[in-house]
């Protein structure tokens, strides 16, 4: 039992001590051209409080001029659900203006939002923001997609939220060194996507 539990957890711990430095918050973050922001579900046609809270970091980033561009992944995968378009209008509405807000809908997980940042929209450095309890996980997909990463952890109340999104990333760490492995091609690729240049050409 206890050699079961310590190779089930040993993907998580693989995933902090590859994050040692790379992880901390709005305040402590590094200058980059794009921060990627990660869905996290919709109340109706609404961010989530915690996809909200998510945006607002990426909206302070660029308020402190940290970087130049947003790239906001999402699903879309279905006509009733957006989340894509919806954390869009969330950041314009809030003074960022559209040309540096980008969208990405078919960010199905994390390992899809992670690759096609790379391949499809080009981005090479950037920010990556969301819950601490994730944000470890973004930075290992990323950086195993080829973009230089900084994670930046927004913190939340230990709630019920909390506690299942931290049980998640057990399995989910799995999941990710096994991404890092094989490197698959994600869920749709699709042709080249110019919205980032043309948004640090602004």
């Amino acid at each position: 039992m206890v050699a079961l539990s310590a190779l089930a957890l040993a993907p998580s711990a693989w995933l902090w001590s590859g994050s040692d430095g790379r992880v901390g918050t709005v305040e402590s973050a590094p200058q980059a051209p794009v921060a990627v922001v990660f869905g996290a579900g919709l109340f109706g046609t609404e961010p989530s409080p915690y996809l909200a809270h998510r945006l607002d970091a990426a909206l302070e980033l660029y308020r402190q001029h940290k970087v130049r561009a947003i790239l906001v992944t999402g699903d879309n995968g279905r006509t009733d659900y957006d989340e894509t378009d919806t954390m869009r209008g969330y950041l314009i509405d809030r003074g960022v203006p559209a040309v540096k807000v980008v969208g990405d809908y078919a960010g199905f997980d994390t390992w899809d939002s992670c690759t096609r940042a790379r391949r499809i929209f080009g981005v090479d450095r950037a920010l990556l923001v969301s819950q601490t309890f994730h944000v470890r996980r973004a930075l290992a997909l990323c950086e195993a997609a080829g973009i230089d990463s900084y994670g930046v952890g927004v913190e939340e109340w230990h709630d019920i939220t909390w506690y299942y999104g931290g049980f998640r990333e057990i399995p989910g760490a799995g999941k990710a060194l096994l991404n890092t492995v094989l490197r698959s091609d994600p869920t749709f690729l699709g042709p080249h996507e110019d919205g980032i240049s043309r948004a640090l050409e602004q």
